[in-house]
């Protein structure tokens, strides 16, 4: 599963990236997971319904009907915000588009967890606190939707990661 996370009150620009990355996660044979609303949300799940792909919205109340129409399995859970950490953490990797608070609280959730998280103009971070806190190289910056999935399928998908010998070189 890659979790996609991004504002309910997307630009049009962060919608139509978001549906291109819900496309290319259903394409490669992954589940889409989010928060289930609005935005962004809801684009990147419309793009993984019409590419064939399963999505999986964890709801921050208790009713499932808040999910959007493209949502295959509502999860609601009543935590508010704190759902958050469930949705990063139900993800092989994060992509992050665009995006507000929210989605800067999940960013740092799954830096916490140890996640790769893939920003699709998203927040910039520092470099020098990335890397104080145990998080340089796991927050990658993206131009593109089709970037954003390849580098996310790395963490999701084992038979795309590169090989490795067993001193991990290479």
């Amino acid at each position: 599963m890659i979790a996609v996370c991004g504002a309910n009150e997307a630009t049009e620009e962060e919608r139509t990236l978001a549906e291109a990355v819900g496309r290319a996660i259903a394409t490669a044979g992954c589940a889409l997971v989010c928060g289930g609303r609005g935005g962004v949300m809801a684009a990147a799940c419309m793009g993984a319904k019409a590419a064939g792909g399963t999505t999986i919205g964890i709801l921050p109340g208790n009713d499932r009907s808040d999910a959007n129409e493209w949502v295959d399995f509502a999860i609601p859970t009543g935590l508010g915000q704190a759902r958050n950490a469930l949705v990063v953490a139900s993800g092989d990797a994060v992509i992050a588009i665009g995006g507000g608070f929210g989605t800067l609280s999940e960013i740092g959730l799954a830096l916490k967890i140890g996640k790769l998280v893939i920003s699709a103009g998203s927040w910039e971070l520092d470099a020098e606190r990335l890397a104080r806190f145990g998080g340089a190289g796991r927050y990658r910056q993206v131009a593109t939707a089709d970037e954003a999935v390849a580098l996310a399928l790395t963490c999701a998908r084992p038979d795309l990661r590169p090989l490795q010998s067993p001193a991990g070189h290479g």
